[in-house]
């Protein structure tokens, strides 16, 4: 059984906008675009935080500048 996804990230590198789910652990389970319906239907009514370039998100978000992650948008999904 797999573990669920607990965040959606949504972060803009090299001109392209790509969405990240990670479980609670900040494992990453999945990629893909962020212009693709599932985006819009997994963060519909939640409210997105700039929190990605906190401590927590160092490893996960590793490949990705400052800026980009400063303006990377976290959502907390409900499971």
């Amino acid at each position: 059984m797999q573990t669920p996804a607990r965040y959606l990230v949504i972060i803009d590198a090299a001109g392209a906008s790509t969405a990240l789910l990670f479980t609670a652990a900040r494992q990453l389970v999945a990629e893909f675009d962020a212009s693709s319906e599932e985006v819009s239907v997994m963060s519909r009514g939640l409210v997105a935080t700039r929190d990605a370039g906190a401590g927590e998100w160092d490893e996960a978000l590793a490949g990705s500048s400052t800026e980009e992650r400063a303006a990377a948008r976290v959502y907390a999904l409900d499971v």
